[in-house]
């Protein structure tokens, strides 16, 4: 019985967030190479998620989105028209992209690596995110928060997505996330 408390105690500080997507503490943004000569950079706008975390036990963190791709904005209407289309993510055919987290292994410090699957163009393939938490705490509206930051990089292939026409510069397409949840 003693030896279970630990891990009791462990199980009861673990907290369900949902991620403040509507006061815009919470980002998917991109950047991905024009022809090699420049970036494009964009976010997508309209998304949700909640995520469990707990800072004594990290690795049984879990993350859970849903990003509605049509909802993409790189700042240029025409171009985001084309890039919706059916020449790169098909947003009619495939409106929903989504994260589901399978494992976490922490580094220490807050950081780590997030895995998951991560269905994008109607492809689900395994990717990983290296994590960093930036903080937790209460609010000034009573509340709790905890924030992350990550980074990942998708080769856009694996998708079936076919960048040929743009060079091999745009064959990946670097992610930055911001992630600020409320306790629920």
């Amino acid at each position: 019985m003693a030896a279970a408390l630990p891990l009791m105690a462990g199980q009861a500080q673990a907290s369900d967030y949902v991620i403040d997507t509507k006061g815009q503490h919470a980002f998917i943004q991109f950047k991905i190479s024009h022809l090699g000569y420049s970036y494009v950079l964009g976010e997508f706008k309209d998304f949700t998620g909640t995520f469990r975390y707990d800072e004594g036990q990290p690795e049984a963190s879990s993350v859970k989105v849903e990003v509605d791709v049509d909802s993409l904005d790189s700042a240029h209407a025409e171009r985001d028209k084309h890039i919706k289309s059916a020449d790169f993510l098909d947003a009619s055919e495939y409106p929903t992209a989504s994260f589901v987290s399978t494992g976490f292994t922490s580094s220490g410090d807050g950081a780590g690596k997030l895995t998951g699957d991560l269905t994008l163009h109607g492809e689900t393939q395994p990717i990983t995110i290296d994590v960093d938490h930036i903080g937790g705490g209460e609010d000034p509206w009573g509340g709790y928060r905890q924030g992350f930051e990550g980074t990942t990089t998708l080769k856009l292939a694996d998708y079936g997505i076919d960048t040929s026409k743009l060079g091999p510069a745009a064959a990946t397409v670097d992610m930055y996330l911001v992630v600020e949840g409320i306790r629920q």
